[in-house]
Formats: structure tokens, sequence, C-alpha cells
């Protein structure tokens, strides 16, 4: 891909944050992510100022005690390098439980990640002490409600609109697994843990991974 001139390359990361580091919060994944950069010796792009900081976006932060399968970063660079360097170079300083799926090159004039992100999907594993039937009730219930009033820092919101999609999708050792869709970004941000206490199950939860953010667009070239 041809680069714009001046404007550096841009390269979109698709990594895996888990379970051994599914405690560290948003601030300390940023920070994890510039020291690899640093020991890797990748020139990415600093901000001006009295305290540069290196131009790393994420997506969408995720919340700490989640595993995330798809996690999508943009990084800018003073130089281009070849987005299979930079994973050979890179992979090596990660800690155990973050590693590289994809890198590829994308044009530096494409909006914001953060601005793009219209919905998060999710795997909750649940504890199985109630039978299917009550738990697909559960579900069905919610989706069939107009509004869910609910208070999130002091101020009153409708969850309703921000679940698109709810489903039971199986039963393992004991466990159900249930599949959520649900918006994120400027129109408003569904959480898991609002979802499931609205559902009344939220004691239940072993595990929560986010599997895939979906995007307004896309387009790499």
């Amino acid at each position: 891909m041809r680069q714009e001139k001046g404007r550096g390359q841009r390269l979109r990361i698709t990594f895996v944050k888990g379970e051994e580091v599914k405690y560290i919060s948003h601030l300390d994944l940023m920070r994890l992510w510039t020291r690899a950069l640093r020991r890797a010796s990748i020139p990415v792009v600093h901000s001006k100022g009295f305290n540069p900081r290196p131009k790393i976006s994420i997506a969408a932060p995720l919340a700490v005690g989640f595993t995330g399968q798809n996690e999508v970063m943009d990084l800018l660079l003073e130089r281009p390098i070849a987005p299979r360097d930079f994973a050979t170079s890179v992979g090596k300083q990660l800690p155990a439980g973050i590693s590289l799926v994809e890198v590829e090159e994308v044009y530096a004039t494409l909006p914001s990640l953060q601005s793009q992100v219209q919905s998060a999907e999710y795997r909750v594993t649940m504890e199985a002490r109630d039978g299917k039937q009550e738990i697909q009730d559960r579900l069905e219930d919610l989706l069939s409600s107009e509004h869910l009033p609910r208070q999130r820092r002091g101020k009153t919101y409708d969850l309703r609109p921000l679940i698109e999609k709810l489903s039971l999708e199986e039963k393992t050792e004991g466990c159900y697994v249930v599949g959520m869709r649900l918006l994120t970004g400027d129109q408003g941000t569904g959480r898991p843990d609002e979802v499931l206490a609205e559902l009344g199950l939220g004691e239940l939860v072993k595990a929560v991974t986010r599997t895939r953010l979906h995007f307004a667009s896309r387009s790499q070239t």
C-alpha cells in the first residue's frame, strides 16, 4: 500500500488479551504495549508537548476481568515497516496472555477506530444452576421489553436499545454459554455485566470473552 506523503505509516493490529492479563486495566494495557514497542525498537510517532505519548489507539477499552479474542488497535509509525517484520519483532516482547492475531497496513487518513466501532460480541460462560428453558425464557423476556431503565454513574439510561442480540448458545461441562451483541460507541455502550444483572444471572458468571468488534467501515485499501 502506498501511504500519503508526510503522513507516516498506520498499522492495524489485532491481538488476544488472555487469561493471564485479564485483570490489568486499560491504562496498564497501554503501558504494556508502549514497553513492548520500545523494546522492539519500533519507531512510533509521539504526540507533541511536555509529556509526549506514543500514538496508540485501541478501538474500545475492555473491562477489567474480561478476555478478548480479537482486540483491535492502530499505531502510527515514523517510517514504514513490513507487517511481517513488525509481528516478528514485537511478538518476542509481548508477555504471556498477549499475542498477535494479525498485523495489516491501512491508510493513515482512515477515520479513527473509536469513531468506527458500532458493536461488540461477547460469550458469557455461566454456571448451569437453572434449566435451559428458564434461561431461554429470561432472554426472551428481556428482548421483548420496550425499555430497561438503569443507572450508571448517577445517570439514568435505557439499556434496551443497546442490546442487538442475545442467544443461548450451548451447554458444556455444567455451564451455559450466552452470546451477546451489544452496541458500543457514540450511540452508547452496552455492558455485559449490566445485561446479566438485568437478567438476574450476574452471580452465576464464570467468564466473559469479547469475541469480535464490528466497525462501520473496515476498508483497508
